[in-house]
């Protein structure tokens, strides 16, 4: 259906289905209903407010990282609020306890330096995260047990006891991973805090849990979590996937402005890697293309690139079956998670138009078309 809605999208601009989100919703459903868990939205990866209704229907609420976030998802959610920094400010703080029922600390300092704030929240339940120095990611930008890092409490910091007024761990260090990982996690996890784990109320899992990709082992990540909650009879637990919830249900459209030759042919698209996909440069990635192959894989080869002035602006070499042109539309996918959030306006660049099409029932509208004043209202 994609490429029949081509022709109505003014591109560049973000698409995505409600017909995958709810396959993926069925998926994490399943999971919270045979695990005996509540899963989360990560808005750190998908905060498309005008599908938040839709994910309402199963998931629990919203996760968030600052007040903003926070008050997205009690506004437009209304649902349960977990928030986690790896810093407070007071004046954050004082606003995130108005909003959320958990708040979780990096640090036992922060946590002991908040106590006057914190006793007077009667309706807000508190965690620390731990660092179980278990590494499992392979991009280091991304491994938040890595040496030197700033996200968590070593268990040794501990001296063997639960702070007071702590009632929730969370534990967090997987990035788009199956659940083989998750077990060797939990493993380490078990084994360095075993002191602390009976005092838990609440243990959120954090994300990076890839459950709704094809080839992830979803039986195991049950049996996982059914067996932890029978071994310490932890009354709650969380996940809080962000990925998991908009995998594969969304694609960016953009158009080819100019094809230009340096050694190779470059076609120059009215998208940006720089502005519109940044993971493209930060992980980094090579999106796929319908209709593309790898390099010289097709009889056309050609780098995309964006069209800012940054010379490493490229998205990456892929061919074609017939010559680009100027005018052509080229669908990228999986472009939900992680794309809107963070978006920018470097070179004044006008972010993408964001729409919502539904491939079971024929839907498409477009919801929000970007314009100067967004860009200069983030100046001054």
């Amino acid at each position: 259906m994609i490429e029949t809605l081509l022709d109505r999208i003014e591109t560049p601009c973000f698409v995505v289905d409600k017909a995958l989100l709810r396959k993926n919703l069925a998926i994490l459903d399943s999971v919270r209903k045979r695990a005996g868990v509540k899963i989360l939205l990560a808005q750190k990866a998908f905060s498309m407010y005008a599908v938040y209704p839709l994910l309402a229907e199963v998931l629990d609420g919203t996760c968030a990282s600052s007040p903003d976030e926070a008050r997205l998802g009690r506004e437009e959610f209304g649902k349960e609020v977990t928030a986690f920094a790896a810093g407070y400010s007071e004046a954050d703080l004082r606003e995130l306890l108005s909003l959320c029922d958990h708040v979780i600390f990096n640090s036992l300092s922060q946590w002991e330096r908040f106590r006057p704030l914190t006793s007077a929240a009667e309706n807000v339940r508190f965690g620390v995260r731990c660092n179980p120095e278990h590494s499992e990611g392979t991009v280091a930008i991304y491994d938040p047990c890595a040496p030197k890092s700033r996200l968590g409490i070593k268990a040794a910091a501990f001296n063997g006891k639960c702070p007071e007024g702590i009632t929730g761990l969370h534990v967090h260090n997987l990035c788009e991973q199956n659940s083989d990982a998750f077990e060797r996690t939990l493993k380490a996890f078990e084994e360095k805090f075993a002191f602390l784990i009976p005092h838990a109320q609440w243990i959120n899992f954090g994300g990076g849990h890839h459950i709704t990709r094809p080839d992830y082992d979803v039986e195991l990540l049950v049996r996982l979590l059914k067996d932890f909650r029978a071994r310490w009879h932890t009354p709650e637990i969380f996940l809080e996937p962000g990925e998991a919830v908009a995998l594969n249900t969304g694609f960016l459209a953009a158009s080819v402005l100019d094809i230009v030759h340096n050694d190779t042919d470059i076609a120059i698209l009215d998208t940006s890697a720089e502005a519109h996909m940044p993971d493209v440069l930060e992980m980094p990635y090579r999106p796929n293309i319908i209709g593309a192959g790898e390099p010289e894989e097709k009889r056309f080869t050609y780098r995309l690139a964006g069209h800012s002035c940054l010379t490493g602006d490229v998205i990456g070499d892929y061919s074609f079956e017939r010559a680009l042109k100027p005018g052509d539309k080229l669908v990228f996918l999986d472009m939900a998670h992680y794309s809107m959030v963070k978006t920018n306006t470097f070179n004044g660049l006008r972010l993408p138009s964001i729409a919502v099409m539904d491939s079971d029932s024929g839907e498409f509208e477009v919801l929000r078309k970007f314009t100067y004043t967004d860009f200069k209202s983030r100046l001054s």
